[in-house]
């Protein structure tokens, strides 16, 4: 049996649980019959602790991604995909003011090419979106003295208190994992695509 290798620029438990559930959804697509081994690894984002913007947060996840990549050459390891995953801010500015979204991103390579991915996003509370943007506190601290708890980052993140837990931070990482992978699961699409333009 084939086993396909994915490498993951993070030790978090949400973000390898997101890959792991992502690769049982698209799995049998990308791989027929192949046995799949998600493994992570601790790496620099590159960004700041809590990304304020669309672009950083693309940034962070690439930059994760292509860290595991060099990681995989350094220890001459045979991997076919590496994933990075960013979760933080995005700024959009709306009528003269300004909106604050939390949206959790994957960007992912097989070491040639690589794609994004994105979750949807969640309108953070300003209180709180002040607190990250104009004092410098980091996300998971800030989400947990909003929530008056502990810990919240590696249970259900800003995502499940913002959204009553209906949608959890492995759940936002989840969704951006598959779409990162789209062209790569279902590439036959991509390549029609590509032709057609």
């Amino acid at each position: 049996m084939e086993k396909i290798r994915i490498a993951v620029g993070s030790t978090r438990r949400p973000k390898l649980n997101a890959v792991t559930e992502a690769v049982q959804a698209f799995g049998p697509v990308l791989g027929r019959g192949a046995e799949f081994e998600v493994t992570g690894f601790e790496v620099e984002s590159g960004v700041s602790h809590t990304p304020a913007s669309r672009d950083e947060l693309m940034r962070g996840a690439r930059l994760r991604a292509e860290a595991v990549v060099h990681l995989a050459k350094a220890k001459s390891e045979a991997w076919h995909y590496f994933v990075g995953l960013e979760g933080g801010l995005d700024v959009v500015q709306e009528d003269g003011g300004q909106r604050v979204f939390l949206e959790s991103w994957a960007y992912v390579t097989d070491g040639t090419r690589g794609h994004y991915g994105r979750s949807g996003g969640v309108e953070v509370p300003a209180l709180l979106a002040q607190e990250v943007l104009q004092h410098g506190v980091e996300l998971s601290v800030a989400i947990d003295r909003f929530a008056g708890a502990v810990g919240i980052r590696d249970a259900q993140g800003a995502w499940g208190v913002l959204s009553g837990n209906l949608i959890t931070r492995q759940e936002a990482f989840r969704v951006a994992v598959v779409a990162a992978f789209a062209p790569f699961y279902n590439a036959k699409m991509y390549r029609a695509a590509a032709v057609a333009s």
